[in-house]
């Protein structure tokens, strides 16, 4: 006779992960050993300490709190509804309860014994990634099972598919490298290039240490145009030092350093460096037979690019590549590496065209240093997909006599440029914070001016200016510009300490992504009237925060979010836990705008909750928590309670 009880279970089951994950046999052994409990309002569940029974619980109906400490007037951590799975310990780990469970109401719950369904439970790897998810919010630390290195591999579960992602695999390089002392002629050199079928040769010292390489490239253009004798020692036409990389690196780790540096051959030694011995060489041939769409051709591509067209067709073909990236798993920051790289290529290339257009029309480049700054998202490497533009220009100061002439030329410069950028799919920035508009190409002292001016008298609106122009990058021209700018602010900023704490101030303006209740806090009206604001709920409060900080801690050239707070976790010590949670936090909350972005045709910034799985909504949740743990170590830290 068919226990009806265990079925109404199992049909409830069904509709929740991760119980929603398993096969009919499993779900139906579940529900058939699930005890119905019920909790009257107030009453205790477990408590922090005690010693597990071997079962773990899902709300049928009600509300439970989970609060760190024994009592019920301790911190309050979190609360489960429908649906939601609590008291998980037991199934992971064989310690005592780290939080206390009480009913917020009255509550149905399920006690589901779990012996003899450990391994079922955790073999499965749709389960298994879901209940460290949900188990992670339990504990201190809310990422442990989502942190780099394990992130990538633990989200590809969910797709129960092999793990065969091409960019973290180990890439073979040659185990017998084709080497030769310095001193061998470049006959003798092309002879062994030749017999050996290779394009490159390494040139070792006698104790096999890389120092120098030599290419088909130099051949042709040092030998075969006659600028060195083929009787010469190979050590005229060699490139050095080598590009080195240690053994170990993945696809990803080749490619990144390969499109930094514009080199096609990496050198593989035994401990990464040039003091080492040679132990192979990777190509960037080797690259494109294991990927037939590598971002060193979208850059080739834009390098050879006439048209904004065809940056555009481009730029297209990054996003398909971003769309891959981000459906695979792979590692946002490598992605964000890349598309940047994308990026800075076509800015600079926009950049190179429109200098080339004004010099048709008689107006040359002016001897004067600039450089091009990107703003915003661009500005911290975060710019997945196609936004509007945030830029600004910086010039070498000049006399007054000179003044009109050259910005004129700038402003020209940075009107072609940004026309450029949104035929390639950037939009023009709608507050116009952008390099074409005259308050945003400055000479350096007009800059620095304008810096020191923001900080010394803050207002509202400079506080907000700061906000944007402080994440500038430098991405075409002479880098030293900027570099003195930097150097301007840092000096400025430590002789004006209540500028800090206004910035600080500033980060908690963003509302809580949360409401009292722990649902999403949608906007009331306007376009996107009941949808969540990923940007300005959830991302904007990390980045205000970060920037913060790495100013107090004077900290330069590092714009990537996620990259400042783990900067910041080395830097201290005690509040490492809370910077790491947050850099997780932000790379997931990237990953999945970007994600909602592609899904959408537009931004991803506004999505509707109700469209998510109960999974999505658990994960986004808990990436919010390190938000109001840093506000409050801002309102500490910068003695926000005594600022009106």
């Amino acid at each position: 006779m068919e226990n009806t009880i265990a079925t109404r279970i199992a049909d409830f089951l069904k509709e929740y992960p991760p119980f929603s994950l398993l096969d009919k046999a499993i779900l139906d052994q579940l529900a058939s050993r699930a005890i119905v409990q019920y909790v009257e309002a107030g009453q205790v569940v477990f408590r922090e300490g005690e010693q597990p029974p071997k079962q773990i619980y899902i709300v049928r109906q009600g509300a439970i709190n989970l609060y760190k400490g024994k009592e019920e007037s301790n911190q309050w951590v979190d609360s489960c509804d429908e649906g939601d799975v609590f008291g998980l310990r037991p199934l992971l780990v064989d310690e005592p309860y780290a939080l206390t469970a009480i009913a917020a109401e009255e509550s149905l719950l399920y006690a589901i014994p779990i012996a003899g369904l450990e391994k079922s439970f955790l073999e499965h790897p749709k389960v298994s990634y879901y209940l460290m998810t949900n188990f992670a919010s339990g504990m201190s630390y809310r990422f442990s099972s989502i942190k780099r290195g394990n992130y990538l591999q633990e989200r590809h579960a969910q797709s129960g598919e092999p793990y065969q992602l091409v960019e973290i695999q180990s890439i073979d390089h040659s185990k017998d490298p084709i080497s030769c002392p310095p001193d061998t002629s470049i006959r003798e050199a092309a002879e062994i290039m030749s017999e050996k079928n290779v394009g490159s040769i390494i040139l070792v010292d006698a104790h096999g240490n890389p120092v120098g390489i030599a290419t088909d490239k130099d051949f042709r253009r040092k030998v075969v145009t006659g600028h060195y004798s083929i009787d010469e020692p190979i050590s005229r036409i060699m490139s050095s030092p080598v590009l080195t990389i240690r053994p170990d690196v993945t696809i990803a780790d080749v490619q990144v350093r390969m499109i930094k540096h514009r080199v096609h051959h990496l050198c593989v030694t035994e401990d990464g460096t040039n003091q080492s011995k040679v132990l192979g060489v990777i190509s960037e041939h080797d690259l494109l037979v294991l990927q037939g769409n590598n971002p060193a051709n979208l850059l080739r591509e834009i390098r050879i690019s006439k048209k904004a067209g065809d940056l555009r067709l481009i730029r297209e073909k990054a996003e398909s590549l971003l769309r891959s990236y981000i459906l695979q798993e792979v590692a946002i920051n490598y992605i964000t590496a890349i598309i940047s790289e994308i990026n800075d290529a076509i800015i600079v290339r926009a950049l190179e065209l429109s200098i080339s257009k004004l010099k048709e029309v008689q107006q040359p480049m002016p001897e004067v240093a600039f450089c091009w700054l990107a703003l915003g998202s661009e500005g911290r490497g975060e710019q997945l997909l196609r936004t509007d533009q945030d830029n600004a220009l910086v010039f070498a100061d000049v006399s007054k006599k000179k003044y009109p002439e050259i910005k004129a030329y700038f402003l020209k410069l940075a009107e072609h440029t940004t026309q450029i950028l949104h035929e390639v799919g950037f939009e023009y920035c709608p507050a116009e914070m952008m390099a074409s508009n005259p308050k945003w190409c400055l000479s350096l002292s007009e800059w620095k001016q304008q810096f020191s001016g923001w900080i010394q008298t803050p207002d509202p609106k400079s506080v907000m200016l700061s906000t944007i122009f402080f994440d500038y990058r430098p991405v075409y021209g002479e880098k030293w510009l900027a570099e003195e700018l930097t150097a301007h602010i840092f000096g400025q900023v430590d002789r004006h300490a209540l500028f800090l704490s206004l910035l600080a101030k500033n980060a908690l303006q963003s509302p809580s992504p949360l409401s009292f209740f722990r649902g999403f806090m949608l906007e009331r009206s306007g376009e996107h009237k009941d949808e969540f604001d990923i940007k300005k709920r959830a991302m904007m409060p990390l980045t205000d925060a970060a920037r913060t900080l790495v100013l107090a801690n004077k900290l330069a050239k590092i714009n990537n979010t996620f990259r400042r707070f783990e900067r910041l976790a080395e830097l201290e010590p005690k509040n490492a836990e809370l910077y790491q949670q947050a850099a997780d936090a932000y790379e997931i909350l990237i990953r999945f705008r970007t994600l909602e972005g592609l899904k959408n045709q537009n931004s991803g910034r506004f999505f509707n909750p109700e469209n998510l799985s109960k999974m999505e909504r658990l994960m986004l949740r808990n990436c919010f928590e390190p938000i109001d743990k840093l506000q409050t170590l801002l309102t500490t830290r910068f003695q926000l309670n005594f600022i009106r």
